[in-house]
């Protein structure tokens, strides 16, 4: 938007704060090849158009906002003279994307002192070329070292994670392993067992029978119902009595895998009733086998299937097989981040989750929403563990206008309001050396603002801090994807 032409006097941009250590050639040529221009109330200039000039207030009020989500949030506003934005990183070239990193208009008639940006670019490397270099070598720096420490946030991460996913996956493999050493005992036993059977004088019909109860016994065990421990008990009781009465030896050892088979009474009644009494204790013994062999491949399956949904779940979290960009469920995120994470939060953290089923997927680079979903778990726990280890992490999400919220609440001791407001800043922790790199919630915050025009708020008090993640419903453009944030 352009303003009213207004005339420049070299005294009065002189007495500017910016410019007010400048020759008097240089104000000149400053009025020479910028120019001084009235804006009604207003926008001046749009967030992420190209940035083509250099603004410096003479007098008047501006205002300064972000777009966040689908909202424009006011980051500053003033009166005060030669305060300046636009076109503030010209001086770097085409080395940089050069647009407005915010929108500006004024809320009363502005005068402005206007400078085209290849002017100030000029003016900048000619009249301060040492200046120009250290700004150079900030920029860049800062934006080098971002860059290295956030690949080292997240290796440690991946370590982290890593270590979690080995202990989560080690213990069904072992059990898996206990399993199959025993079932091959078992087999064998069996085996055994059914030789004994096979030469003793029994007649066809009684072995069909014996055969029979074998199918439908290994069929209960599938269907085995779900016991409080004190009728599991009951019932071991009962069954430990009737072996007795039998003959049975040690009938108190068989009882207990019996009923976590399913069996009872009854079905000890049905086969004293199919076989002879001299080959009831061979038939039990051999029916114990199966039963031990059934829960036993009931126990790898279980552990088998386990690994699997670890194995899913670390494909989710990384979405190694998938687009990068992509419209996600975020609940199958969330899921996949918190079995990852579930090794580091632990037993002493009880995990709360508040789901709204009834929201929609939404667009978005699911690897990365999993990368702020890991910083803002792990500072929970963190927390959780300053405030003595016990605590619950509470998960949330819900509709928040046409945006989805996703909040992640703890019972740690807070955030202290003195630095509420520098949390999101680069390399700012409270953590103790080494333990820390400060940019967890900057790389959250470039993700999630950035990257998918969404928001990040926070509020806290001892024992009860949340961090609510926004979401837009919607793409902003669904032809082209969000910026890739640095």
């Amino acid at each position: 938007m352009s303003g009213r032409p207004a005339p420049c006097s070299p005294a009065e941009i002189g007495s500017l704060f910016l410019f007010e250590k400048l020759a008097p050639e240089q104000l000149g040529r400053l009025c020479g090849e910028g120019r001084v221009e009235m804006f009604d109330p207003g926008p001046v200039y749009a967030e992420g158009d190209p940035a083509t000039c250099f603004y410096v207030m003479i007098e008047g009020t501006v205002v300064l906002s972000r777009r966040v989500g689908g909202d424009d949030v006011e980051v500053n506003r003033t009166s005060q003279p030669g305060v300046y934005a636009g076109a503030m990183q010209a001086y770097l070239g085409d080395r940089v994307r050069q647009v407005y990193n915010s929108s500006m208009r004024v809320t009363e008639p502005t005068r402005f002192f206007v400078l085209p940006a290849d002017t100030f670019a000029s003016v900048m490397q000619e009249w301060f070329p040492m200046a120009v270099h250290l700004l150079e070598g900030l920029f860049f720096g800062t934006k080098n070292t971002q860059r290295a420490i956030g690949q080292r946030e997240r290796l440690l991460a991946l370590g982290s994670l890593s270590a979690g996913l080995t202990h989560e996956l080690n213990n069904p493999a072992a059990a898996a392993v206990r399993a199959t050493a025993t079932l091959r005992e078992r087999v064998a036993k069996m085996r055994h067992k059914l030789a004994v059977i096979s030469s003793g004088t029994y007649d066809r019909e009684c072995l069909a029978d014996l055969i029979e109860i074998q199918e439908r016994t290994a069929d209960r065990v599938g269907k085995a119902p779900a016991l409080s421990p004190l009728e599991a008990s009951d019932r071991e009781d009962l069954l430990t009595d009737w072996l007795d009465d039998h003959g049975l030896a040690e009938g108190w050892r068989l009882a207990p895998t019996f009923v976590q088979a399913g069996l009872d009474v009854d079905w000890l009644e049905q086969v004293a009733a199919a076989v002879d009494d001299d080959m009831l204790p061979g038939a039990i013994g051999w029916l114990n086998y199966t039963v031990e062999t059934e829960l036993l491949m009931d126990e790898i399956e279980d552990s088998t299937a386990r690994i699997s949904h670890l194995v899913d779940a670390a494909k989710q979290y990384s979405q190694l097989d998938r687009a990068p960009y992509q419209v996600a469920d975020v609940h199958e995120l969330l899921d996949s981040t918190l079995l990852m994470l579930s090794g580091k939060i632990g037993r002493r953290i009880v995990v709360v989750k508040e789901y709204d089923r009834t929201l929609p997927k939404v667009p978005a680079y699911p690897a990365e929403l999993n990368q702020v979903w890991t910083n803002l778990i792990d500072n929970a726990v963190a927390a959780i563990d300053d405030a003595g280890g016990e605590g619950t992490l509470t998960v949330r999400t819900a509709f928040d206008g046409d945006r989805l919220v996703v909040e992640f609440g703890d019972t740690g001791p807070g955030v202290a309001p003195e630095i509420r407001s520098r949390i999101f800043d680069p390399f700012f922790t409270t953590k103790p050396v080494g333990e820390g790199t400060g940019l967890g919630l900057d790389i959250s915050w470039r993700i999630v603002v950035d990257k998918h025009h969404g928001g990040i708020e926070v509020e806290s008090e001892p024992g009860d801090t949340r961090f609510r993640v926004l979401l837009p419903l919607t793409a902003a453009d669904p032809d082209s994807p969000p910026e890739e944030a640095v």
